[in-house]
């Protein structure tokens, strides 16, 4: 590269006193994983003249590769300001944040050593799992309103509650990676600039801006909305239903953005818009010159060759990467404005951590709102957006006084919810599947209007080939919802939802063993609770409901008790185990092989381009190891989860004689199972991820005509290198990862004292 594009300059901003500086940093790399991060720090200083000198000791220390080292940091603080050795070196080389670590070192999760039970709450998005954890921690709708609810996607970070007995409340809050924000906020950026190609609103702009595609970030939150309390309010009073009960939350003077920080807000916004059409338009007029104008395109593949040329020329726009970094500066800003509790800055003043203790209850949620409400009237000043983690701690109980218990000890844990549609079902998140072995009870919470859709299904999949199936328990809510002129009482009701359990059932028994598939019929029976009018307060509930409340309750407590440790051990033979991965590889990569394109798969369609790629980038970045519902890893996890579930069932011996009764086999299995899940987890992660990330970046760099058909190719090479088909003519690779997959279950089955004969 030339050397003036390592050119460090002045500027002013609008959240600074006094002067920055921003340069590309020739040793860390973008978003998109290219050299040449465009950097923004501030100076520490007003006064120009000085300002000038600092900016010319970068320029300086930047003209000159051979600084350009971690290695000489220690000479360059004896020859340049701290300042400016500061602005280059710190971030250098940056890994994975353990968010969870951080949490642990303020607030330690209680274990069941301690008491406590852990429950861990999941279910499809707008079921109800968090309405249900506000009345189990006493959280009232109007005057609390904490975790947030809505009916749409909400709970996007982990939620950690710790039922202490006494005050202080205590609250630490993790937040994504300063590298991981700026993505999401180019990728809104894109998809705004996208938006503006045609003739469409300033208000179309700027949905596209505020919300992202996967409805996770909302820059809306921490921006504002457009023209935010400006319009609308009178058509909306036409439609509105006067509910007491759900009638808006009550918000406090200090909690609502008005006047002039609402004005501000919006002309922000409104001055994003207008550059965002200028730097579209110019990115347009680019790309219109070598590929002909957009409108005029009616071949559907060189219309996606315009798009993808057009969006990778944005990335090069010194006017998009401004935009980006003035973005993110206005983001950094909102972590000032709250007052209370401490922030843990990185040394890019990026904030890593907050946490606050407080006596007085109101007060305690009111701070903690500000990292988890989703409330439209405090738009612009929300840090929710940025959060990945938050856990609490305090006495924490339900209102009514029947409820409560001053001895219970529960760890509550929630978190985003697992989808509405059979295609975002085909595998269950790493987030949450990494969290069963934390858990006592896993506690799913389904619709009873219709329950047992394709998430909750797979989750049972799931629980049960991975050996937690003794901990599931399941929480219907709207049951008060369930109506018909069949159902007169409460118990017909009842078996009506269980009947519908059962025929929904009825699809997993080709999935899991009957073993598993009898012990999983059996939780649901023994373990089931119907629950209706969560979202009022606890005093109106009726009576019936209360005591299944209590009941839930009590059970939870109760699931600290860890099960008797395994005491047969069983033998295996190596046997059909080769066969059952020989099924796992399959079944893994050919509905890949149909999203990529690359062949037909029955009742799999071709994934748009964008979304392949969104997915590459996040791989190759290490921000997550999915995309929306493109769960590669998770995928590769349930094949194989499932595959050597299915030959566990049947060891070829016991050590004992007679052999144990089935219970106790099964306990020893399921022991097992749990023990190769664990493992299977990061054997998944690094063949897919950690061992072929420049592979990853390759696929995400193709671009131009054919780029997502390379993509496809790119990426088939690496599912086949990460798990190879097991045919009769083993290759080295394949015996790599047969070996590797042999591994990890023999040294689950030694564990518990068994062996695997034949390796």
């Amino acid at each position: 590269m030339e050397d003036r594009f390592y050119k460090a300059s002045k500027t002013r901003s609008q959240n600074r006193p006094g002067w920055s500086v921003t340069f590309s940093h020739p040793r860390r790399k973008d978003t998109r994983g290219k050299y040449g991060l465009k950097v923004r720090r501030g100076l520490g200083t007003k006064d120009a003249a000085e300002a000038d000198r600092l900016v010319e000791q970068l320029n300086e220390l930047l003209a000159n590769p051979s600084w350009w080292s971690l290695d000489r940091r220690g000479e360059a603080e004896r020859q340049f300001n701290s300042v400016v050795v500061d602005s280059f070196f710190d971030n250098m080389v940056s890994g994975r944040v353990d968010s969870k670590k951080l949490r642990e070192d303020i607030i330690p999760l209680p274990e069941p050593k301690d008491g406590y039970a852990r429950v861990m709450l999941v279910g499809p998005t707008g079921a109800g799992k968090t309405t249900l954890l506000r009345q189990l921690i006493g959280s009232d709708h109007k005057y609390d309103r904490f975790p947030s609810t809505s009916t749409a996607k909400t709970t996007t970070a982990d939620i950690e509650i710790v039922i202490a007995p006494s005050t202080p409340f205590r609250a630490v809050v993790t937040f994504l990676t300063e590298h991981e924000v700026r993505g999401e906020v180019e990728e809104c950026l894109e998809e705004a600039c996208i938006t503006a190609i045609d003739n469409v609103t300033d208000k179309d702009i700027s949905d596209a801006l505020l919300e992202h595609r996967e409805q996770r970030f909302r820059l809306s939150y921490i921006l504002g909305s457009w023209q935010q309390e400006q319009t609308g309010q009178e058509d909306d009073e036409e439609y509105e239903m006067v509910d007491e009960e759900t009638e808006s939350a009550t918000l406090g003077k200090d909690e609502v953005v008005t006047g002039p920080e609402l004005t501000e807000n919006n002309d922000r916004l409104s001055g994003y818009i207008t550059r965002i059409r200028a730097v579209a338009a110019t990115v347009q007029k680019q790309t219109s010159e070598k590929h002909g104008e957009f409108e005029e395109i009616d071949n559907p593949n060189k219309r996606q060759d315009w798009l993808e040329e057009y969006r990778d020329t944005l990335y090069e726009s010194q006017d998009f990467i401004q935009l980006s970094l003035d973005i993110m500066e206005a983001i950094q800003y909102r972590f000032g404005l709250i007052e209370e509790g401490i922030f843990d800055s990185s040394k890019t003043e990026w904030c890593s951590r907050w946490y606050y203790e407080e006596k007085d209850r109101d007060t305690f949620l009111k701070q903690v709102r500000w990292f988890t409400s989703n409330h439209s009237q405090q738009f612009g000043r929300l840090l929710t957006p940025l959060v990945n983690g938050i856990r609490v701690s305090g006495p924490f109980q339900p209102a009514k006084p029947e409820l409560r218990d001053g001895d219970r000890k529960l760890v509550l844990l929630d978190g985003e919810g697992l989808g509405h549609s059979a295609k975002e079902a085909t595998s269950i998140s790493t987030k949450v599947t990494e969290r069963f072995s934390e858990a006592d009870m896993i506690l799913l919470v389904d619709n009873a209007e219709s329950p047992m859709q394709a998430a909750p299904l797979q989750l049972l999949e799931t629980v049960g080939n991975s050996g937690h199936v003794y901990k599931i328990s399941v929480v219907f809510t709207h049951f008060d919802q369930v109506k018909g002129d069949n159902l007169g009482n409460h118990i017909q009701k009842r078996d009506h939802v269980r009947a519908a359990i059962g025929n929904a059932l009825n699809g997993l028994r080709e999935k899991l063993t009957p073993s598993v598939m009898e012990m999983l019929e059996q939780r649901l029976k023994a373990n089931d609770f119907y629950l209706g009018g969560l979202n009022q307060a606890t005093g109106k509930l009726p009576s019936g409901f209360i005591k299944d409340i209590i009941r839930l309750l009590n059970q939870m407590q109760e699931s600290a008790t860890p099960p008797d440790l395994p005491e047969a051990k069983p033998i295996y033979r190596i046997g059909q185990l080769e066969l059952a991965l020989r099924d796992a590889t399959d079944g893994f990569k050919n509905p890949w092989w149909g999203r990529l394109g690359l062949r037909y798969y029955e009742d799999v369609s071709k994934e748009h381009w964008t979304r392949v790629k969104a997915l590459c980038r996040r791989l190759a970045n290490m921000w997550a190891d999915q995309y929306d519902g493109l769960r590669p890893v998770s995928d590769l996890i349930r094949q194989l989860e499932a595959g050597i579930s299915r030959w566990l069932e049947n060891p070829d011996r016991w050590d004992i004689t007679p052999p144990p009764p089935d219970h106790k086999k099964q306990a020893t299995i399921n022991t097992i199972r749990q023990k190769v899940s664990n493992r299977i987890h990061r054997l998944a992660e690094r063949r897919l991820i950690d061992d072929h990330l420049s592979e990853w970046q390759v696929a995400f760099d193709y671009r131009g005509r054919g780029s997502s058909y390379q993509r496809a190719d790119g990426i088939e090479r690496i599912y086949n290198a990460a798990a190879p088909s097991i045919t009769s003519v083993t290759s080295v690779a394949t015996q790599e990862f047969v070996d590797e997959v042999l591994q990890v279950v023999n040294e689950a089955v030694e564990e518990v004292g068994g062996s695997v004969e034949g390796i």
